[in-house]
């Protein structure tokens, strides 16, 4: 049998902490191996206990979830991190997408959608609650002109597009799925928007991308 997905959940609200911890550990295929109330807390969890995974609210004392979530990224780049927070504004959703996170809910979301939600991040997928996805649509529908006809710094049209998408927030795999690519052709891509652009990260290629009214 596959062993259970180890996760750490953490909320600064000991009610939904406990209440989730305590949901989360009765199925058969996830184990709940810390609780954390505040982001410091998630950080020592998640060196100590070398989860798959982690749940992460955003607003916490000490450290919140978008910094924790950056943190995370660099730190444990191997631990997937689920958001799940009351809050659904598109600077929160685009901050922690960008920040590193794999998935974004809501807490209106049940029990068997956080274990998918899971189980989907750990194999490297992007779950995005329905009303997240409508947060995102409206924050990223075209409200300005089109990309210039030249395009700076010798991009092609498909490097313009994938960082046009790099700019919303998308993960590679939903780039390839968008674009009906490989996640290898769009890694080979995104090498080379870093590169003309001279990018060294995400962050620095959406920045790229606003400057030159491409995203």
């Amino acid at each position: 049998m596959t062993s259970p997905l180890r996760i750490v959940v953490a909320d600064d609200q000991a009610s939904v902490r406990e209440g989730l911890a305590l949901m989360l550990d009765l199925l058969p295929d996830i184990e709940v191996v810390g609780a954390a109330a505040d982001g410091k807390q998630a950080l020592d969890l998640v060196a100590a206990m070398q989860p798959d995974a982690i749940l992460l609210d955003l607003h916490m004392p000490v450290l919140d979830g978008i910094e924790t979530t950056r943190r995370l990224t660099a730190e444990h780049p191997d631990v997937a991190i689920v958001i799940l927070t009351t809050y659904a504004d598109d600077t929160s959703i685009l901050t922690t997408l960008r920040a590193g996170a794999r998935s974004y809910l809501t807490k209106d979301a049940d029990r068997m959608d956080i274990a998918r939600t899971l189980h989907a991040a750990v194999a490297g997928l992007s779950v995005l609650d329905p009303s997240v996805q409508a947060t995102l649509l409206a924050a990223t529908s075209p409200t300005k002109p089109p990309p210039p006809e030249t395009l700076p710094d010798g991009l092609t049209r498909r490097e313009a597009e994938i960082l046009t998408l790099i700019a919303h927030g998308k993960t590679n795999a939903e780039i390839a799925s968008e674009l009906f690519l490989s996640t290898n052709t769009v890694k080979t891509h995104i090498n080379r928007v870093f590169a003309k652009t001279g990018s060294r990260d995400r962050v620095a290629a959406a920045q790229y991308a606003q400057r030159h009214h491409l995203a």
